[in-house]
């Protein structure tokens, strides 16, 4: 195992801008761990997210999905929740849920609520904002429609953020999945991320992308091959 690694790791020039293609590829034959890793990738964007009109935020669903369980919790009320765990929330609830977080027990990865419930949501927004679970409107966590929302969250949506150095950043997939399908999910995450520029971003809005694995060194990505 050590040869093989070595050999991979030989293989790659950290210099060097890959294809995204190639650097998707090159990252896959890097990975020797004993688990599933993680497809990760990393954009540099050209915004300074202290000015409100320069946040990038937004939310995608990707094509091949992301191999990861994702633990859903919707807050309703009592008549809506049984279309909620028909969809497929692994909680779901009005108050109780609300007490539970007020306690410390947060075990999902996706809040959804329904525009009723908003009110009672506040009471802990101090709590789940931090954590990037406040439901939101426009990243379709706070709806009406639950049985959609759920599906998408189980699906394959990503959330993202930019953080304060201007870096925007997720997991787009398993190690394990076909070379096409993390070529199909990286596409559609960039695509998002610059739909989403905002209107104060001056300059170059795509500065740098990289892609690497839970395990693996990053791979720096040609732009040229990204912006067609």
């Amino acid at each position: 195992m050590g040869k093989k690694i070595a050999a991979a790791k030989k293989a790659i020039e950290r210099t060097k801008e890959y294809s995204l293609q190639e650097a998707i590829s090159l990252v896959k034959s890097s990975c020797f761990a004993k688990f599933d890793e993680t497809l990760d990738i990393a954009i540099n964007l050209g915004v300074d997210p202290r000015h409100s009109d320069q946040m990038v935020r937004g939310m995608v669903s990707l094509p091949a999905g992301t191999g990861k369980d994702v633990r859903v919790a919707v807050i309703c009320k009592e008549d809506k929740v049984a279309d909620a765990k028909a969809a497929g929330a692994d909680i779901a609830g009005s108050t109780e849920i609300i007490d539970n977080i007020k306690a410390g027990k947060i075990d999902f990865d996706v809040c959804i609520s329904t525009p009723d419930m908003m009110g009672v949501v506040g009471q802990v927004a101090r709590i789940l904002g931090p954590k990037g679970l406040m439901p939101n409107p426009k990243l379709g966590t706070v709806t009406a429609d639950i049985t959609t929302a759920v599906k998408n969250a189980k699906s394959g949506q990503v959330e993202y953020r930019v953080e304060k150095a201007g870096i925007v950043h997720a997991g787009i997939g398993k190690i394990s999945f076909a070379d096409a399908d993390l070529l199909k999910n990286a596409v559609t995450f960039i695509e998002s991320v610059v739909k989403a520029k905002p209107a104060g971003a001056k300059g170059t809005y795509l500065k740098r992308i990289h892609v690497s694995s839970t395990m693996s060194p990053s791979l720096r990505v040609d732009l040229s091959t990204v912006l067609q």
